[in-house]
């Protein structure tokens, strides 16, 4: 339950970590100063209000039911800054003292010292007269009002405690915020550069910078990935020099063949030439994948839509299903692809499909993270225990799929290589048509 409000990100963890205790302690520290120090402080004051409150009800029992002369109450509120009124014949209402909520403490310690000093009747009031405190004490005759400044009773160092600690947590945070910013940025970079890797986008040159441990996984990435690269570099050399060798071979048969006459012998030969042609090719489009080409940014309904329209042109049956939305939002299906590569992806699913079904339906949908492409189809589809496997090179289901069909057992490999390559996947399903469903799975 408490996971639920925890923050996620290492930014929101880190100033978690920092900032409670701190808090913690700053909570315990103004407990601790209420209870302890603002009491002490408080006590004393109310008692020396008290003392001054008590010395002006003996002057006026003094004066014999009189109230007290004009000059005394000048020299009273000059030197204790209280002043005295006296109202005859008035009684204290009969309801209990007001008692402030916020100032709970002073109430309580106000009203111990005032009852410590006279034993007469009173009512005090700390919230009605905003900054100023009134008591009223009763007599036989009549009331005595005497109201005094808050601050008699308040002590400055309070307020100057309060505005220290919340100034220190707002410049603590504030430290904290720049720092902490400071060393996740590089963290940040790091991510989104493997992201991009991963995706198959090319990334700017990546300086190791942050602590020493994101500088040691920075350095470790970047040796990754140049490892990664001379290895794709000399596959791609060698690749060169077997394309260049296997095809020169095959060149030259075919020329001889078409010297032969035209027989049946002549007409078998070319085919098997053809055969190993296109299975030549097959093997090093496998093998090349899209190393060499590089991203871009492209509209996936487009590439969905150009490959559908080459499938049509062989024969095939396909509708293509849009987001409702993709008129009013031409940036729908934006993302970063290799165009080739991902056309090729999508040219042997639609091609495999084609090959084995009537009809073909590819849906496109995004949500927030992904973009979607369904291929359906109403084929015989595929075992569930055996779709795992279709995905390795070379291999041909001979219950599933005609050996006489054509196919070099390459075609979902390569799919899948390439979706792999962009950061994404390929998941086999049943289709609702009946067939196989291909669902290719993009992050955008």
């Amino acid at each position: 339950m408490l996971k639920r409000f925890l923050p996620t990100t290492l930014f929101g963890r880190s100033l978690a970590i920092m900032i409670t205790p701190v808090v913690l302690l700053q909570i315990v520290a103004t407990y601790i100063f209420y209870e302890r120090h603002w009491y002490s402080v408080t006590r004393r004051l109310s008692q020396g209000l008290a003392g001054d409150i008590a010395m002006i009800v003996d002057l006026h029992r003094d004066t014999k039911g009189g109230d007290l002369s004009q000059e005394l109450k000048q020299r009273i509120y000059h030197n204790m800054q209280i002043r005295a009124q006296f109202f005859g014949n008035e009684i204290l209402p009969n309801k209990p003292p007001q008692v402030s909520v916020t100032n709970r403490i002073l109430d309580q310690v106000l009203d111990q010292a005032l009852n410590d000093r006279f034993q007469r009747p009173y009512r005090m009031d700390t919230t009605s007269f905003g900054r100023e405190i009134e008591v009223r004490i009763q007599f036989a005759d009549g009331v005595l009002q005497v109201l005094t400044p808050r601050k008699r009773v308040s002590s400055p160092t309070t307020y100057i405690f309060i505005m220290w600690m919340v100034g220190a947590s707002l410049i603590f945070l504030a430290i904290a915020v720049l720092f902490l910013r400071n060393q996740i940025r590089p963290i940040r970079k790091l991510s989104e550069a493997v992201d991009q890797f991963g995706k198959g986008i090319d990334i700017a040159d990546l300086k190791p910078k942050g602590a020493t441990e994101v500088r040691q996984a920075t350095v470790a990435f970047l040796r990754m990935r140049d490892r990664i690269r001379r290895q794709i570099d000399q596959r791609t050399e060698m690749l060169a020099g077997v394309s260049h060798d296997l095809r020169t071979p095959l060149t030259r048969m075919k020329l001889q063949l078409e010297m032969l006459d035209s027989d049946a012998e002549s007409d078998n030969l070319k085919a098997d030439v053809a055969d190993m042609e296109r299975m030549v090719e097959s093997y090093l489009a496998f093998a090349r994948g899209q190393d060499t080409e590089a991203s871009s940014r492209c509209n996936l309904g487009d590439l969905v839509t150009d490959v559908a329209m080459t499938v049509r042109r062989d024969g095939g049956k396909v509708d293509v299903q849009l987001p409702d939305n993709i008129s009013a939002d031409p940036d729908l299906l934006q993302a970063f692809v290799r165009p080739v590569a991902f056309k090729r992806c999508l040219s042997n699913l639609m091609s495999n499909a084609q090959r084995y079904a009537e009809h073909i339906q590819v849906t496109v949908r995004k949500d927030e993270d992904y973009v979607h492409i369904t291929v359906d189809d109403d084929g015989p589809g595929i075992p569930a225990n055996k779709r795992k496997d279709v995905f390795r090179p070379f291999l041909r289901l001979d219950q599933s799929r005609n050996l006489e069909s054509g196919g070099s057992g390459l075609g979902l490999a390569i799919a899948r290589d390439v979706a792999r390559n962009h950061g994404g996947d390929i998941i086999l399903g049943d289709s609702p048509s009946g067939g196989l469903r291909a669902l290719v799975r993009l992050p955008v």
